[in-house]
């Protein structure tokens, strides 16, 4: 729960070309040339924080040492979004890690990088809250955006793309479906009968009658 601001791209192995209108694949082990990336990386990161007014605040030397953007093939496709989904639809910390809150203070529980030892750590609610709210968006921003022929904008469908893909991989993508499932009906523990939901009420929906 520190203070960690990254972004996470799901990238293409592609793009279509103008000239021909076709699908080409990148190499499956190989997207873009580290070295020259990370020179790029470095020389744009250094021109946004001077149009910021930022530069004075990095040290000299930042800017003399060899940058690294890592660029390397990690498998199949499903890793990836599999690694990823916790980030789309999950808070910064589950219920059932925060063990308990005794006075001002808030008892976690976590893992250290490389462990799968559960270890409980010690937080005043303020510093609790701080690292927490650090995980909540600004106004305005959005978790997941799309680009290129994925942005809703695009010139380009996603039927075409697919077309072309399937003509350049000779395979048929296929869309993944699921089947809903079907509740049970609710029973009455007591009499059999078939129960039917009416409403909800709130705790704070509730009015209390006072004795007497």
């Amino acid at each position: 729960m520190q203070y960690h601001p990254h972004i996470h791209y799901i990238v293409p192995g592609g793009a279509i070309l103008k000239e021909d209108g076709s699908w080409h694949p990148s190499r499956i082990d190989f997207y873009l040339p580290v070295k020259a990336m990370s020179k790029i990386f470095r020389a744009k990161f250094c021109d946004e924080m001077k149009k910021a007014g930022l530069l004075s605040q990095i040290p000299a030397n930042v800017w003399k040492i060899d940058w690294n953007v890592n660029s390397q093939a990690v498998g199949s496709s499903n890793s990836s979004i599999k690694y990823l989904a916790p980030y789309i639809f999950k808070v910064a910390i589950s219920d059932h890690r925060i063990v308990k809150v005794e006075g001002r203070n808030v008892f976690i529980r976590y893992k250290k990088t490389s462990s799968e030892r559960w270890r409980t750590m010690e937080l005043d609610a303020m510093e609790f809250l701080r690292r927490f709210l650090q995980h909540v968006l600004p106004g305005g921003f959005m978790k997941v955006r799309y680009y290129g022929f994925l942005s809703p904008s695009s010139s380009i469908s996603l039927d075409h793309i697919r077309e072309l893909m399937e003509a350049t991989y000779g395979i048929e993508a296929v869309e993944p479906t699921s089947d809903p499932k079907t509740l049970p009906d609710i029973i009455c523990p007591k009499c059999g009968g078939m129960l039917k939901y009416c409403y909800s009420v709130l705790p704070h929906q509730m009015v209390l009658q006072k004795p007497g």
